[in-house]
This record gives structure tokens, sequence and C-alpha cells, in this order.
């Protein structure tokens, strides 16, 4: 009698020992302790003598500039221009009150039209 290996989950046939599940493989769990910005910076300040990141990112890029460092003062003008760029860049758009009506109307329109509902009706 010949002896069929069969997978217990699936109920087939198991392979020639090539692919599948194997016993402890696979991404492990995560470890409890997450390490997040916060706690790096704060770990940064209280080894720096209470100096903030950013006043050291700050002194860094001077000292770049002083030693006329030209490729890494770039660095420096790239990462703070990009940060203070995102900051910087936001758009507010505020609308008068003729132009939040004639929005409001023009949605009710559009509606009416997909509806078939009479936007006057109440």
């Amino acid at each position: 009698m010949e002896k069929t290996n069969i997978n217990a989950k699936t109920g087939k046939p198991k392979s020639s020992g090539r692919g599948g599940a194997r016993p402890n493989s696979g991404r492990k769990k995560g470890g409890a302790n997450n390490i997040t910005i916060e706690v790096l910076l704060q770990e940064l300040k209280n080894k720096s003598n209470g100096e903030s990141y950013e006043g050291m990112l700050v002194e860094d890029f001077l000292q770049a500039r002083n030693n006329s460092d030209t490729n890494l003062t770039l660095k420096y003008h790239n990462l703070i221009l990009n940060k203070v760029m995102n900051s910087l860049a936001k758009i507010e758009v505020t609308d008068s009150t003729d132009a939040v009506e004639a929005k409001q109307a023009a949605f009710a329109q559009a509606l009416a039209k997909l509806t078939g509902i009479n936007p006057d009706t109440k």
C-alpha cells in the first residue's frame, strides 16, 4: 500500500518537499517597544545639553558654510528648503458669500439633472 502525503489544511497532496510553509519561516513579529521620532528627538536633546535638533542643524549648516564645503552646504540647503517649502506652500482659499451661493446653486442644478428633482420645490 502506497502512502500519500496529504496537507492537513488544504486536503491536497503535498509537493515533493519544495515550497510551502516551513516551521519558523516568514517575517518575525515586530518588537513591542517601537522607536518614535519624538523619543529620538528627546534623547538627542538630553544628550546635547538641551540643544534642539533644529539648533544643531543650523550650527552644522553654518559650520559647512564657514569651512567652504560647497557640497555639504548644498545638501543642507536642499534639506532645509525641502522642509521649509513644504510648510510654506499652503494655499488658503476663501470664497465670498456670493461665490458660495453660486456654487450651491450650480450643485443643486447638477443634482436636479441627475435625480430629476426640482431644486426649487421644498
